[in-house]
């Protein structure tokens, strides 16, 4: 049995985790963010060599990193070190989700939601601090087909405005400004509405819209001034966001009061709040964005909470968002 689920048994919620005996394995994405790979590898051997059992620090990329984690799962490894973006936290979640080890993060991405979510900060430095006196949190996750995901799935406009982000990172470098005018850029671009029907809560939907979101971090909700849907995640749901908007205009507008933390429910978006959601999707064939990352999946998706599945490191003094 390893040592993180003898110190959860008996300790609460908030266990305190055994640094110096742990197996630790790092998988450093070496194409996030601002791509300081080695930077942050090095960063990671000074602050745990000599203060835990065994380290070993790998390096991965992109496709290469679910099945990085899962070696590091399958050769029992007491705690799974994610050091890279959103979509890197979400690639070792996956594998780590359900099993024994614990996930620690170390932001190294352009938005860093899932750290920030956590209380973990959203600089290495700041991550790092979780080491000193390390606490296990269970925390939800949510899964769509199979998929975990941290931050939230989208349909419509948002997968476009991932394409689109793309090309202008390459030409003037990763920001959050260059972020936020690809989408815009992206958004003016656009020319069908989204079809969907929604399940949920015994209910079904037929909506039109521009974006669809389902939401499972309360801090990037609250960041964007949707407040009641970042109360239905702390409540341990999922918040699924349609935009009223159906064309380029009027979802530009929307989006730019999203960004101001001004939109509000009814005026720029419809609320669902669930535990599970099945969405049905025309077109059925759909470009699908999880976590900054992108990928085509066929309607039905069947989307949930999975409560608790995810132990992660946290600073003692965190409270993160998802906190009681």
């Amino acid at each position: 049995m390893s040592t993180q689920e003898n110190d959860i048994t008996g300790t609460g919620p908030d266990a305190a985790f055994e640094l110096s005996t742990a197996r630790v394995c790092a998988i450093v994405n070496m194409g996030s963010g601002r791509k300081a790979g080695g930077d942050i590898a090095g960063a990671l051997r000074e602050a745990l060599a000599g203060r835990v059992a065994a380290l070993d620090i790998r390096t991965a990329r992109g496709e290469d990193l679910p099945a990085a984690a899962r070696r590091a799962v399958e050769e029992g490894f007491d705690l799974i070190i994610a050091a890279g973006g959103d979509g890197t936290q979400s690639a070792v979640a996956g594998a780590v989700a359900g099993s024994n080890a614990v996930m620690a993060v170390i932001p190294g991405g352009t938005f860093n939601y899932f750290a920030r979510d956590l209380g973990s900060g959203e600089t290495v430095e700041e991550a790092l601090r979780i080491f000193d006196a390390p606490r296990v949190r269970p925390v939800d996750i949510g899964e769509m087909n199979g998929m975990v995901f941290l931050n939230n799935v989208s349909f419509g406009a948002y997968p476009e405005i991932l394409k689109h982000r793309e090309s202008v990172y390459r030409r003037w470098g990763r920001s959050r400004i260059a972020a936020y005018w690809s989408a815009v850029a992206a958004l003016w671009n656009l020319r069908r509405p989204l079809h969907l029907t929604v399940r949920a809560n015994g209910k079904e939907q037929r909506l039109a819209t521009a974006l669809a979101f389902v939401a499972k971090s309360a801090y990037q909700l609250d960041s964007f001034g949707l407040l009641e849907g970042a109360d239905c995640v702390r409540r341990g749901q999922l918040a699924l966001l349609v935009a009223r908007a159906r064309r380029p205009g009027p979802l530009v507008r929307s989006a730019l009061r999203l960004a101001l933390g001004k939109t509000a429910r009814y005026a720029d978006f419809d609320l669902i709040c669930a535990e599970e959601f099945q969405i049905e999707t025309v077109p059925r064939h759909e470009y699908v964005a999880h976590d900054g990352e992108k990928t085509w999946m066929d309607s039905p998706f069947q989307v949930r909470v999975r409560h608790g599945a995810l132990k992660v490191l946290v600073p003692a003094e965190s409270k993160g968002q998802d906190a009681e």
